[in-house]
Parts: C-alpha cells; sequence; structure tokens
C-alpha cells in the first residue's frame, strides 16, 4: 500500500510572516458506495443490490444511536462518537446550549487499522521540491 504526497506551504497561525512547509498526502480518487458493495458481492454470496441496501442501513443505524448519545463500535473499522465545539465561560452556570458552536463526528480507529496505519502503509517515493 502506497501513498502519494505533495509539499504544501501553510502560514504559522502565531506569526503571520512566517511560511512554513508540510508534506500532504493526496488522493488518488474516490470509491462510491455502489463499487463497494459490488466488490464484497464479489467475495460472497449476496448481491451487490443485496451489499449495497445493507451498508446504507449500516449509515442509516450508525446516524440514529449517534443521535442517542451512543458510542458506535464497529469492531474492526473502530469506534464514531459525536463530539462538540463550544464557548468558554469563567463560570459553569453560565454554559447552555447557545454555548454549543457545532458537533462534529469523532472517529477513533480500531487496533487493527492502528497496526496497518503503522506497518503496511508506505510513502511513494519522494516528491521533488518547487
Amino acid at each position: 500500500m502506497a501513498i502519494r504526497y505533495r509539499f504544501s506551504k501553510r502560514k504559522n497561525p502565531l506569526n503571520t510572516n512566517q511560511v512554513q512547509h508540510i508534506l500532504q498526502a493526496v488522493s488518488t480518487g474516490t470509491v462510491d458506495l455502489e463499487t463497494i458493495a459490488y466488490e464484497i458481492s464479489n467475495e460472497c454470496t449476496l448481491s451487490p443490490v443485496d451489499v449495497h441496501a445493507v451498508l446504507m442501513a449500516l449509515g442509516t443505524k450508525i446516524q440514529m444511536h449517534l443521535g442517542d448519545g451512543k458510542i458506535v463500535n464497529l469492531e474492526h473499522l473502530g469506534k464514531y462518537k459525536i463530539g462538540l465545539k463550544c464557548k468558554s465561560q469563567l463560570e459553569a452556570n453560565l454554559l447552555t446550549k447557545k454555548s454549543i458552536e457545532k458537533f462534529y463526528l469523532n472517529f477513533q480507529p480500531s487496533i487493527k487499522m492502528k497496526h496497518w496505519l503503522k506497518k503496511e502503509v508506505i510513502a511513494l517515493k519522494e516528491p521533488k521540491i518547487k
């Protein structure tokens, strides 16, 4: 498994005059649910339509359980949970629902995925500096 990357310039948020250089992962495309369903169906007895329906239902159930405040553990993939960003206050009693600025989805990869990232993913090749 090889991942492509490129050089990118970023301004330092603490010092706007300073430019920093980072490496940034580059995607090689997008895979959709239909393709994944077709690939899975080729490895089992289910049809692509059946697999697609199950994956769509999985997305709906994940959303439902996250909305109920639960952590969704997909074992070999990882865990999803809802997080939030809010304005801080000097006193706890000043915090209300209006203090919430946004909700976000937090994903924690499984141990298996973390191991895969550490041991099996490699950089494709050194990019050229422009």
